[in-house]
């Protein structure tokens, strides 16, 4: 069974937990115009810079005493030993009994990481070697269809972890990607999702990657099975399948009776959560489109990360600076949300994809010991790129009730310099910061002569707190540290929780219901659900005709 049990002490009886409770009554009261004019060396002091990130924290509702208290519930909560523990192969995923060692897949071939005592970096590498020679020959033309024509058209098929990373990755390293191919995503069991997918494209130059660990995944395998038959429409003969798919599986027989060649399946490990996979075969078609040397670039990123977070002391620590903060708003601030604002438009599915990496690792209910939680657990991530939610939903964040707390990301080099588009992208980045920070007072509004009856509506509160990512440039390298940034982000706020980020048993109960309701959907049943269910499944059916 697992070797890292539940923590001893509940969160709440923690001395740096009820301190906090204690000092956020006292900071409550406290505008970040105070505690900018109260210090000025503020923006010196609380910024980090690390492994090519520069993390300006400073305009948070926090003093020195804030992060004393927030690092000490770090070294309460065993976020050192924690962290040892993941990275030595512990089972920490105890509901599951499995180690969580998404580090292991971009770890250099010179490391070890055991696994039951069996190091699992050489397999890791093996895979990723056969990954590349596969890309090698598809992106060179050695590789050919059914008919004989190069592949030009890339569809992954998966759900989940098996699409959000991928998706997210071919948008953001588009700029590194093969113009003449294209590269498509399905994942949707809504068939317009497939339909749309292939509309235009032959299936003589298609390539389809199934991307489903057990290949069983009910989305996945309908979507794959329409693909199957769309592929034969046009090629007629069964061996083509052979030409035109392969698989991220583990299960060797359902890959095989599908009619692809298990020496095209590329395999992963119970160790690698969905949502942590794309870094492992799952990101295949990441390496399809910008090159095996690219998608090293990347892992490479990754690892430099990873070692940060292992090794970097708690004070100077990106992934638990920013954890940290995030506790601090959830549990002592009320704030139920946190938004993620790359000014970065390849980076446009970089807020979908921390949805399911932070909602899904820590939206739980119970604690690692099965006690049900007495605090707020997972904050709702959300976002857009900038400048589009400029003129979509900051109005919320500046003048709206809730507090939300924002994470700024912006590069100093664009990958597409045209006149002064970048200096304007980035002076509305430090703009907004300093605006949600500040705000605008009554006597500043009163200054600029409006009305009296108009003041209330142009006074902005400010004292909305922000961290400001900045980079040089959207590399490849940049890239894995941005995602392991938010990976350990989500292990530290875990660990303080106390929860396990590792599992989704939530995703489970729906699954089960929609396979019974798919059955009945088919054939005329005596439905036994509840008197609403019954009564849509049966209006379904008659608009259904």
């Amino acid at each position: 069974m697992s070797t890292a049990p539940a923590p001893k002490t509940p969160l709440g009886k923690l001395s740096a937990w009820n301190d906090l409770k204690q000092h956020a009554e006292e900071l409550r009261g406290k505008h970040l115009r105070e505690l900018f004019a109260s210090d000025a060396a503020r923006g010196e002091k609380f910024r980090v810079e690390a492994e090519g990130i520069y993390l300006d924290y400073a305009k948070n509702r926090i003093t020195d005493k804030t992060m004393q208290l927030l690092l000490e519930l770090a070294a309460q909560s065993g976020l050192r030993e924690r962290i040892d523990a993941m990275f030595r192969g512990e089972k920490i995923n105890i509901t599951e009994d499995r180690a969580v060692l998404h580090v292991a897949l971009r770890a250099p071939k010179s490391a070890s990481i055991k696994v039951d005592g069996e190091d699992v970096v050489p397999e890791v590498h093996t895979v990723l070697d056969r990954m590349s020679a596969f890309a090698d020959r598809l992106r060179s033309g050695e590789w050919k269809g059914h008919t004989g024509k190069p592949i030009k058209n890339v569809i992954n098929i998966g759900i989940g972890g098996s699409d959000l990373g991928p998706v997210m990755a071919y948008e953001a390293l588009r700029h590194y990607s093969r113009r003449d191919m294209n590269f498509r995503f399905v994942s949707n069991v809504d068939g317009t999702d497939f339909a749309e997918a292939t509309h235009d494209l032959s299936a003589d130059e298609t390539l389809f990657i199934v991307s489903s660990k057990t290949f069983t995944t009910l989305e996945t395998m309908t979507n794959a099975q329409t693909a199957r038959k769309w592929a034969l429409e046009s090629l007629k003969d069964e061996s083509a399948i052979a030409r035109h798919f392969v698989a991220v599986s583990t299960n060797a027989a359902e890959v095989t009776k599908f009619g692809i060649d298990t020496a095209n399946m590329f395999g992963f490990w119970d160790w690698v959560g969905g949502r942590y996979s794309m870094d492992s075969a799952i990101g295949l078609s990441t390496m399809l489109a910008v090159g095996p040397e690219n998608f090293r670039r990347l892992l490479a990123g990754f690892h430099t990360m990873d070692e940060h977070f292992r090794t970097a002391p708690f004070e100077q620590n990106l992934p638990v600076i920013m954890g940290l903060l995030s506790v601090w708003y959830n549990d002592f601030f009320d704030a139920q949300t946190v938004a993620v604002l790359p000014y970065e438009q390849y980076l446009k599915r970089f807020p979908a994809y921390l949805q399911q990496l932070t909602m899904e690792s820590n939206g739980k209910h119970v604690t690692l010991g099965g006690e049900t939680v007495s605090y707020q657990t997972g904050p709702v991530y959300w976002g857009e790129p900038g400048t589009n939610g400029q003129h979509s939903f900051y109005q919320l964040i500046h003048q709206g009730t809730k507090l939300i707390p924002c994470d700024f990301i912006g590069f100093g080099k664009t990958l597409n310099p045209l006149g002064n588009h970048h200096d304007l992208l980035m002076a509305n980045v430090f703009a907004q910061s300093e605006a949600l920070a500040f705000g605008k007072t009554a006597e500043e509004v009163k200054a600029e002569g409006v009305a009296d009856w108009l003041v209330p509506h142009k006074v902005f509160e400010g004292n909305r707190p922000s961290n400001t990512l900045l980079l040089k440039e959207l590399t490849p390298e940049a890239l894995g540290k941005l995602i392991a940034l938010y990976e350990h982000i989500v292990f530290t706020q875990g660990t303080v929780w106390q929860v396990n980020s590792f599992d989704q048993w939530g995703v489970e109960l729906g699954k089960v219901l929609a396979k019974k309701i798919a059955g009945e959907l088919a054939a005329p049943a005596d439905l036994q659900h509840d008197s609403s269910t019954n009564t849509l499944i049966t209006r379904y059916k008659q608009l259904r005709g």
